[in-house]
């Protein structure tokens, strides 16, 4: 998909997803919502999710797509993405230093923090694509966008 028609998408599912939020601040319910939402509109998201940040480890949270890994501990794009305290884009998961494979048919990767009001990271959204290369700055940007969302309180 080009990048004016991507970010295009991305800003009509902004603009839905802020009407749909405004019937709860419950960030689980966010979470559902914009997982089902984001799995629909693009058919390059073969999963698409949340897992909550718990001590030293993150469990799954809202998602859409095949079983996901219940837990996660020491290793993988998620905990990097926090520990790094940023956005990660993994053009080829296979390559990734200790990744892990809750699916075998996944081959990139974007995980974005999701921060409370205090900038706080409190989950991650993880999105998989079974295809190589499929995230780009435009999906990051707008992901970043969306995630802050979640705990926006209007």
């Amino acid at each position: 998909m080009d990048k004016s028609k991507k970010e295009g998408r991305y800003q009509r599912i902004i603009k839905q997803l802020e009407d749909l939020l405004t019937k709860t601040n419950d960030p689980v319910a966010r979470m559902a919502t914009i997982a089902a939402v984001l799995s629909h509109k693009f058919d390059y998201f073969f999963w698409c999710g949340f897992y909550f940040l718990h001590d030293d480890k993150m469990i799954v949270g809202p998602y859409q797509g095949p079983v996901a890994c219940q837990v996660l501990q020491d290793t993988g794009v998620c905990i990097a993405a926090v520990e790094q305290n940023k956005s990660i884009i993994v053009p080829d998961v296979h390559k990734f230093p200790g990744h892990i494979a809750c699916d075998s048919r996944a081959s990139s990767e974007i995980v974005v923090p999701v921060r409370d009001n205090e900038d706080n990271i409190l989950a991650v959204m993880d999105v998989d694509s079974d295809s190589l290369n499929s995230f780009d700055e435009t999906d990051r940007t707008y992901l970043e966008k969306i995630s802050a969302l979640i705990y926006l309180t209007k």
